[in-house]
């Protein structure tokens, strides 16, 4: 028997409001409103507002900014699981003259192609988007900034240019394509690109008073791919349960765990600091776990979407101001508050519904020369090898159907597992990309590369 998790309890709840009242309160904005998601639903919806009365609720939209981005990788992606384009095609095959020299469509969504961070002045979040109707007024005269493939260097052009692939490959506008591929197959109807009532004003906030200006709500034109979205805590809700399974209508669990993947080098200190970036989707350890999705801003608001996949909870944070509170700090401790008062309720152990006994036989304990390993069977993993200390390279694998498996991650991703057998049928050793694993410490009946000594094992005399 199970027992469903209904609402969070009264504490959980209560310490949500908290930390939101706080962050409201200090980072002086006008309005902030949060979600929680778990188990795949929305089980939490708060909001703080300066004005008197009823505060703004899961359908006011906010404008979300660079969360843009991961919608416009998610119509790349469709692309690529259809066979339009392969990730590393070079740009100019599909936008020929573009100028982008030999970046990659995976170097755009992972920042890595080397291009500038922002377009030409006047600065573009602020100003009309007429001031640059071509991709060419977008990327200037002098589009890259560093060697491809080279380094991390977010660029919001990067993603101007994927949406001009879109655009080109599907033969209508960026924000067509993405209501009909990705908003309504997921019932996001209060997400557009231009603002629909009820939604926030955005709004910059004195640094030494507490007073306010309104900040102008540009249409970004060319620009839209990369920061041009508004929406609300619900359809973000949504949104981040999809990020974290999948939707077949959209894009399969394969492939969105392939965007939660790191995709891009790190500068030192953002390998320090546990933060990376894979196709469309920024990746960061907060409190010992990691989250994936992406921050968001632009003139008068400030987003922020952070999933932790593990606990399975998401939290979304929404504020009509241009600087104040750090929505991504919020986000991740929005995650931990109900991570740690109400951790995740594993599935109920099952037995595999059918076993094959040549697979069953490999299971047990291996040893690559002298270091331990085990091989398990599970219903949950599939086949795994994984070391007994704990510590080391493990991996899980996929059959190929022909007695074979593929690596599924880490050393061993995408490297050949094979059981390797007598002439009389029994197992020899498991081959693993050149290594060989023995039932035994350098089992001398086994193929041990270099041999083992033939007098054994011995003590010091």
């Amino acid at each position: 028997m199970t027992t469903p998790q209904e609402e969070l309890l009264p504490a959980t709840r209560r310490a949500l409001l908290h930390r939101i009242a706080v962050a409201q309160a200090e980072g002086h904005a006008p309005s902030l409103v949060a979600a929680v998601v778990r188990d795949g639903r929305t089980v939490w919806h708060g909001a703080r507002t300066s004005v008197d009365g009823h505060g703004p609720d899961e359908n006011v939209q906010y404008r979300i900014g660079s969360i843009t981005k991961t919608f416009t990788a998610v119509l790349v992606l469709r692309l690529r699981d259809e066979g339009l384009l392969d990730l590393g095609d070079p740009v100019e095959k599909h936008l020929p003259g573009t100028g982008v020299g030999e970046a990659t469509v995976a170097d755009l969504l992972a920042h890595t192609g080397g291009l500038a961070a922002e377009s030409p002045a006047p600065w573009w979040e602020r100003t009309p988007g007429s001031l640059r109707p071509e991709l060419a007024d977008v990327l200037g005269e002098q589009p890259l900034r560093h060697p491809v493939g080279r380094r991390f260097h977010y660029s919001n052009p990067g993603y101007t240019v994927l949406g001009t692939l879109v655009e080109k490959l599907r033969g209508a506008p960026w924000e067509e394509v993405l209501r009909r591929e990705v908003l309504e197959p997921l019932g996001l109807d209060r997400t557009s690109g231009r603002p629909k009532a009820p939604h926030a004003g955005g709004w910059a906030v004195h640094p030494w008073a507490d007073v306010m200006l309104p900040e102008p709500a540009e249409d970004l034109g060319r620009m839209a791919p990369a920061g041009q979205l508004w929406s609300t805590t619900s359809d973000l809700a949504r949104f981040a349960i999809f990020l974290a399974q999948g939707d077949d209508r959209v894009l399969s669990a394969e492939t969105v765990r392939e965007m939660r993947a790191p995709a891009a080098p790190g500068e030192a200190a953002d390998v320090a600091d546990g933060v990376s970036y894979g196709l469309g989707l920024q990746i960061q350890q907060r409190h010992g776990r990691l989250l994936v999705g992406h921050s968001g801003s632009l003139p008068g608001f400030l987003a922020n979407l952070s999933i932790s996949v593990e606990d399975d909870v998401a939290a979304v944070v929404l504020t009509n101001c241009t600087s104040g509170p750090l929505l991504a700090t919020v986000g991740a401790d929005l995650v931990r508050i109900v991570a740690e008062a109400e951790p995740r309720i594993p599935a109920p152990w099952r037995p595999l519904p059918e076993v094959d006994a040549s697979v069953l036989e490999l299971a047990g304990p291996w040893y690559w020369g002298t270091h331990a390993f085990a091989l398990r069977l599970t219903a949950a993993e599939g086949l795994s090898l994984e070391p007994l200390s704990g510590i080391g390279r493990r991996s899980r694998f996929r059959t190929n159907g022909d007695g074979t498996w593929t690596g599924l991650e880490g050393y061993y991703a995408g490297e050949l597992l094979e059981a390797v057998r007598r002439p009389d049928g029994t197992v020899s050793h498991l081959d693993l990309g050149s290594f060989v694993f023995t039932r035994q410490p350098y089992d001398e009946g086994a193929s041990v590369p270099g041999g083992v000594d033939p007098d054994g094992w011995r003590g010091i005399g």
